[in-house]
């Protein structure tokens, strides 16, 4: 059962697709309003690509209430890579709400920067969770 209802606008496959969020309150921001933790100790993962998927999908940033739509890099919609036998990603991958790496701060173990987005998060459990998903995650 979803905790939030989602709103599709735009073609699917396209620069103008987006997934909204919302719940009886009203609309919701992935990023900003749906908590990190919950009370048992679990994380919040809003699914951003399901398992077998391979359309490079983000919570935008910059538009308004931060829907899910599909990343572009020189114009051009953007895919996971399908390793044979496989097609897109082998989990369920997304992002942890509330969250952000910062692109100044210099990580001691790797040596990287943040990527300036939330942080990425895989579920490896056998479920295919839809896109738009709110799943628990420890």
């Amino acid at each position: 059962k979803r905790m939030y209802s989602i709103c599709e606008t735009g073609k699917k496959v396209s620069t103008d697709y987006r997934m909204f969020f919302g719940s009886s309150g009203g609309p919701v921001s992935p990023f900003h309003d749906i908590p990190l933790t919950n009370s048992n100790g679990t994380l919040n993962m809003v699914v951003e690509i399901p398992r077998w998927t391979n359309a490079k999908m983000e919570i935008s940033k910059e538009d308004p209430l931060n829907p899910i739509k599909q990343d572009i890099k020189k114009g051009k919609l953007r895919y996971v890579d399908n390793v044979f036998p496989y097609k897109g990603y082998i989990w369920n991958y997304g992002a942890l709400p509330q969250t952000w790496e910062d692109p100044s701060h210099v990580d001691a173990e790797s040596n990287t920067k943040g990527d300036n987005d939330p942080l990425d998060v895989c579920e490896i459990g056998q479920s295919i969770h839809p896109r738009g998903s709110v799943v628990q995650v420890k």
